[in-house]
């Protein structure tokens, strides 16, 4: 599957799984910009790699949270680039704390991020994307948003909603070849898992069939998939990516 001619944003790529899927996109020949917020060095190391294995990549810093500064990257890379063809909003953060103790700055913190981000970053790139008939966007959910999680409320609102985001961002921009998909990771060996004490990461591995927590390669083949040529006619779907942990 070849990508070659097509750029290629995703959000919160400067790491984790982030950084699995800007080097699998540029691997298959796309032109990638990686988006970062606060971790410059993260998002240039990330770049570095594309570099040394051939690829292309340029970083852009924006917070996906803020409309002014969202919508002006992306209009500002449609015009230098000349398109934006690819979409992969990745970008989440966490908040957690059990629901009767959640301040309301953590959940709107959280929803603005993971939710709203994606939303306002698919709306700026959706506008060339209908220009030129063709788009791939793809949205990273999480298993926590289908099985919900005990002091995630937040994080699982959010996910959950991207789901609906998806579906009906699917129907709308059907007409103009555009399609829009999501991918659902369980845990994946990421900074966010890797701070799980070893006990909760065991127990965590005795509820997957596959007993072991996954790698952000195996999402970034779950999105090369979604943006390729062999997925044309899926639109609207989600592919869990979870080692059979919720089916």
């Amino acid at each position: 599957m070849s990508l070659k001619g097509k750029n290629a944003l995703v959000t919160g790529g400067s790491r984790g799984i982030g950084r699995a899927v800007c080097i699998r996109l540029a691997v298959m020949g796309a032109h990638v910009y990686i988006n970062y917020v606060s971790n410059p060095e993260a998002a240039e190391e990330t770049r570095q790699t594309i570099l040394a294995a051939g690829g292309t990549a340029d970083v852009l810093a924006f917070n996906v949270a803020d409309p002014a500064q969202a919508e002006g990257a992306i209009k500002k890379l449609i015009h230098d680039a000349g398109s934006l063809d690819i979409l992969v909003n990745n970008a989440g953060i966490t908040r957690d704390g059990l629901m009767a103790r959640m301040k309301e700055e953590d959940w709107d913190t959280v929803l603005d991020t993971n939710l709203k981000g994606s939303f306002i970053c698919a709306k700026a790139a959706s506008r060339a994307m209908m220009k030129k008939r063709w788009g791939r966007i793809v949205n990273i959910s999480s298993v926590i948003g289908f099985a919900g999680n005990a002091g995630q409320v937040n994080y699982a609102s959010a996910k959950a909603g991207m789901q609906g985001l998806t579906k009906s961002m699917a129907k709308e921009f059907a007409s103009r070849n555009i399609t829009v998909n999501a991918v659902a990771p369980g845990y994946i060996v990421t900074d966010m898992t890797s701070t799980l004490p070893e006990e909760i990461q065991e127990k965590i591995k005795a509820e997957i069939p596959l007993a072991c927590l996954g790698k952000p390669e195996d999402v970034a083949g779950a999105v090369a998939y979604l943006v390729g040529d062999d997925s044309t006619y899926i639109t609207g779907q989600t592919i869990h990516v979870n080692g059979g942990m919720y089916m």
